[in-house]
């Protein structure tokens, strides 16, 4: 079957993202911090409790903090003081680099009837939160501009360009397009159903192996059919990277993969021949087996 090697990547299956959440409660000057995060991401590390340095209100005085063990989350719980009245506050987080690079922390930040929300990575280690409603568009702006900037940085972006050699005509690469797109949003509420604490280390490595599978299958079947099941099948995979951000990101993220590909498959149906669709394949083939095993040498 096409998809049995597939078989062989299901110790990769991971959560979305390694990931942790908090929230942040402000009365007047003083605030409490609440952190949540799996144990099993908090199994390899050294220093535990160490996790709440890595979090940081810009003037604001730690004075309390302890962690626990509760139900295989460890919550960390610091009290902080301001110097006086706030609306709002800057943040820092680092979480990325006691756990591992591709950890997200979504931190909720509550003042009285008012609230907002930050998403923080590797890529953006740095918000500031309001304590004054956003409007809508600033929410849609803050989280569109965060779900293209995650298509761009991860192997998303190698599976756009083996989308563009996957299709023989301009009916066919706008099938795979919606399939893809729509693999990715049905997995949005699959994601948290999955019982299985698997490590998100290795999700990357399985997004490669699919831009690997789909060039493998473009040089080896070039006349295959039905190759839009495929498509939708590998796009599930892609889904569990977005599964855990807001709506908004992963509305960003395929709005920017939709436009690009648009761009990029009309250029390729107009000038590229079977030779050159076949030399594409054969290098995001090469791409995509060395980002594999690149993450599976080296843990993200």
């Amino acid at each position: 079957m096409r998809l049995s090697c597939f078989a062989l990547a299901a110790p990769l299956w991971a959560h979305a993202v390694s990931m942790s959440t908090g929230e942040l409660r402000v009365d007047g000057p003083l605030a409490t911090y609440e952190l949540r995060i799996p144990m099993y991401e908090v199994a390899p590390l050294p220093d535990p409790p160490a996790l709440i340095d890595h979090i940081r209100f810009a003037g604001a005085r730690r004075t309390s903090a302890k962690c626990r063990q509760d139900e295989g989350t460890y919550v960390c719980v610091a009290d902080y003081e301001f110097p006086g009245l706030i609306d709002r506050v800057d943040v820092e987080c680092t979480f990325f680099q006691i756990t591992v690079p591709n950890h997200v922390h979504l931190l909720r930040v509550v003042q009285g009837p008012n609230s907002d929300q930050a998403v923080f990575d590797q890529s953006f280690p740095r918000e500031v939160v309001r304590f004054l409603p956003p409007s809508r568009m600033e929410t849609l702006a803050r989280e569109f501009g965060g779900g293209i900037w995650r298509a761009l940085v991860s192997p998303a972006a190698l599976f756009l360009l083996i989308l563009i050699f996957a299709g023989r005509s301009g009916r066919e690469s706008a099938l795979l397009v919606v399939m893809y797109l729509a693999g990715e949003w049905i997995m949005r509420p699959i994601a948290p159903r999955i019982p299985w604490p698997l490590s998100p280390r290795f999700i990357e490595a399985a997004m490669a192996l699919t831009v690997a599978y789909l060039a493998l299958e473009i040089l080896t079947l070039p006349d295959a059919g039905k190759r839009w099941i495929v498509v939708f099948v590998l796009g599930l995979f892609h889904g569990l990277y977005f599964a855990a951000f807001p709506a908004g990101y992963l509305a960003g993220a395929a709005l920017m993969q939709a436009a690009v590909l648009a761009i990029l498959i009309t250029l390729a149906l107009k000038f590229a021949q079977p030779a050159m669709r076949r030399a594409g394949a054969g290098v995001l083939l090469a791409a995509g087996v060395v980002w594999f095993a690149v993450r599976l040498i080296r843990p993200i």
